[in-house]
């Protein structure tokens, strides 16, 4: 975090995670994912939600997500 007269500035990219499971967990794999090359996350957004779809069930859970994290100085 900043201290004295420094500002904070935080970057967003826009990721999609994929689940077999659901959408939370295809959001969390795609933050996951993330952390693997992307420090200091701050948060994320849902943006939207889809899935894949065969004979009538859904076999894939897709999560949009904006991820937020702090630019390093």
């Amino acid at each position: 975090m900043p201290t004295g007269n420094e500002s904070l500035v935080v970057k967003v990219i826009e990721l999609i995670g994929t689940s077999q499971k659901s959408w939370e967990d295809a959001a969390a794999n795609a933050i996951k994912a993330a952390g693997k090359t992307v420090r200091n996350i701050t948060g994320m957004e849902l943006k939207r939600c889809s899935a894949r779809v065969e004979n009538s069930k859904i076999i894939e859970y897709k999560a949009v997500v904006k991820v937020a994290f702090e630019v390093e100085r």
